[in-house]
């Protein structure tokens, strides 16, 4: 019998030499978010006379992240990134009602990282987080996923290069047989960046630059006929909202009359950005951050707009769109907090559609400044159609005071913001949209990743009241409270609509989240 185990334990072991196997190491690690709250982020409440706020007030919910690493050395790895939810609790369709089991799992990433034999570089492949290197308030132009191959490499202690080829749209054309286009024909965007880490003692910095290939069909996923006959174009949106608002001159609301269907000769179109964030800390505990961004996105024909909901006064717009942005941050940490003051200015449009739009173009930007208006806190509420939503720097400009990490009570931190907001957008723009109401529906409750469109008229007031509270290790209390102040300029949209008066209204959440990380 020992003779027959001790041949079984050879086998074994040639077997598994003859395969190759070895051994795995699994690592499970995530963040599982449970959540009420209560809210108002319609800033219209009526349009001539109407209601229009009919949202609900109250949700409740849950979003569950788990992340497994499959690691089989230093140089090589796997990592699968799911997430159950978003789930709104009472919902069907997102697998939250009576009787649950929606088919709600999601792959939020999905990459294979490795080394290249005898060399420091590094490769990472498959559908990964694409965040450009920013300071100051997050990054105005991408911090998503997207699926690409990234190499990075350190020379030494001060200096390092990566460089990005990244695909985050294609094959989403269905085509428009009636005028002989084919089915995921020239649909893509491809995007190529280069950075080059510099760390030195007390300042760090990450020169940027990024160029991109648009294809002519990549912003459509085909076209329709509506009830009149006339051909409408079915815009691209992805997770993180509609590209064509943040990639071309029009915005959420605008008067089009024809959609954005692609009339050009053109195949491909050029994207290009570049930034210079730069962070000081030679001062300790004094903290500068500063942050240069510049956007273009070539022009690719033009579309009509009628203004004032006129259907004789059209124009031909161009769809290109070109601006910058320069964001900053000083604050200085101290025992019982870290004081600070940020501030923001973006290139506006300048109010005529002929010559495109002079706001900077963007993928899936993400302040983080403020909590409502941006993504500052936990960065989560149990529905994202309600308030609180991923908007833009473009076309706006702000300055604000942060208290931040504030403790009296051990394990119990606060964070107070208050920021003004303001527009840079020509007041003469508003004669291109198409209403009051899209002007609030389309740009403030999820459905355009820009947020507000602001003129030089117009300014929102926010306040932010961020705790949390350390329970266990692993788990904490967050308490979210933001009020928002309207100080939108009646007399200037007014005067641009046709009958259609409007009551503007403040807005505010309170959102009560609890966070177990792992």
């Amino acid at each position: 019998m020992k003779r027959i185990m001790t041949l079984a334990l050879a086998a074994a072991m040639v077997f598994g030499a003859a395969t190759g196997a070895s051994a795995i190491d699994f690592k499970a690690s995530g963040q599982w978010l449970f959540g009420v709250a209560a809210g108002e982020g319609n800033l219209v409440n009526k349009t001539g006379g109407h209601h229009d706020d009919t949202n609900d007030i109250f949700f409740a919910g849950q979003r569950l992240r788990t992340q497994i690493d499959a690691v089989a050395s230093e140089a090589l790895s796997g990592t699968v990134y799911f997430e159950i939810g978003d789930q709104t609790w009472g919902n069907g369709a997102s697998g939250a009602a009576m009787g649950a089991d929606g088919t709600v799992v999601e792959v939020k990433r999905a990459y294979l990282d490795w080394v290249v034999p005898n060399t420091d570089l590094k490769i990472r492949m498959g559908i990964q987080g694409l965040s450009l290197p920013n300071v100051a308030g997050g990054s105005a132009i991408a911090d998503t996923d997207a699926a690409g191959i990234t190499a990075s490499y350190q020379f030494n202690d001060n200096v390092g290069l990566t460089v990005l080829w990244s695909r985050p749209v294609n094959d989403n054309f269905g085509g428009k047989d009636e005028f002989g286009r084919n089915a995921n024909y020239l649909d893509n965007i491809d995007l190529f960046a280069v950075s080059l880490p510099l760390t030195f003692e007390g300042v760090s910095a990450t020169p940027w630059v990024m160029y991109g290939m648009m294809g002519k069909n990549a912003l459509t996923t085909g076209w329709s006929r509506n009830s009149n006959g006339d051909i409408e174009w079915n815009h691209l949106s992805t997770k993180d909202g509609s590209v064509v608002d943040t990639l071309t001159s029009r915005f959420a609301g605008m008067n089009v009359v024809d959609g954005l269907e692609p009339q050009t000769s053109k195949t491909y179109g050029a994207l290009f950005w570049a930034g210079l964030p730069i962070k000081v800390t030679a001062f300790d505990p004094l903290n500068i951050e500063l942050d240069i961004n510049y956007g273009y996105a070539e022009k690719m024909g033009r579309y009509s707009v009628s203004k004032r909901n006129s259907t004789t006064d059209i124009v031909r717009a161009s769809t290109k769109r070109e601006g910058w942005l320069a964001k900053a941050l000083v604050e200085y940490k101290m025992d019982w907090g870290t004081p600070g003051i940020f501030g923001w200015y973006a290139s506006g449009d300048d109010g005529n559609v002929k010559n495109g739009s002079e706001r900077m173009p963007s993928l899936s930007p993400c302040p983080t400044f403020t909590s409502m208006m941006g993504a500052a806190g936990i960065d989560w509420n149990p529905t994202w159609t309600l308030y609180e939503r991923s908007n833009s720097y473009d076309g706006t400009w702000g300055l604000g005071l942060r208290l931040a990490d504030m403790s009296f009570v051990d394990d119990l931190k606060h964070t107070f913001i208050v920021a003004y907001r303001g527009g840079t957008n020509s007041p003469s723009m508003v004669k291109y949209m198409a209403s009051a109401v899209s002007w609030n529906d389309s740009t403030l409750t999820g459905n355009s990743v820009e947020g507000p469109y602001l003129t030089t008229n117009d300014g929102l007031l926010e306040f932010n009241l961020l705790n949390s509270w350390q329970i266990y290790e692993n788990l904490q209390m967050h308490l979210d409270l933001a009020y928002v102040v309207n100080m939108i300029d009646k007399d200037t949209w007014e005067r641009s609509f046709m009958d259609d008066r409007f009551t503007k209204q403040d807005t505010w959440k309170a959102q009560l989240t609890f966070a177990y990380s792992f």
